[in-house]
């Protein structure tokens, strides 16, 4: 079977973009509706940000991302190893898949498009796990951005 080799998701947040922006370049922030402990952190392209994860289930890992891009009010993407959910495994040799965030203005909100790419690149015995969990994995953190900017 072949795989996509990325995933996309969209959605039309009633934010304006800076609020968007916000919850996406903040890394405490973020952190709040992605499910990652960053307190005290930032986001910083070129630099690595590391939290515990505190999504049920998955407390007992690491999230830890290499920032690439930090384009205020249009793009944020970071690299990551999708699905490293085995503390056993050193997932440290694999090709990382890079997430990236774009913004734009759309009917008096915001276009959130999020794309996961590279997934070609990961070692094809774990390729279709990460790639159905991650996507599945998007579709919960659309709605989860979308909720915490409807109480925001």
């Amino acid at each position: 079977m072949h795989l996509p080799d990325r995933i996309e998701r969209k959605i039309l947040l009633k934010a304006p973009r800076s609020q968007v922006w916000r919850a996406l370049a903040n890394a405490e922030i973020f952190g709040q509706w992605f499910g990652v402990n960053l307190k005290g952190k930032r986001f910083v392209a070129g630099v690595r940000t590391q939290g515990q994860i505190t999504y049920p289930g998955y407390e007992h890992l690491v999230w830890d991302v290499m920032v690439e891009r930090v384009e205020p009010e249009r793009v944020f993407s970071f690299r990551w190893h999708p699905y490293a959910v085995e503390p056993k495994i050193d997932y440290s040799q694999e090709t990382e898949t890079r997430v990236q965030f774009e913004l734009e203005d759309m009917n008096g909100g915001t276009l959130l498009k999020v794309v996961e790419s590279g997934f070609n690149g990961i070692p094809e015995a774990r390729r279709l796990k990460a790639f159905r969990m991650d996507s599945r994995g998007w579709d919960e953190q659309m709605a989860n951005i979308e909720e915490f900017l409807s109480k925001a």
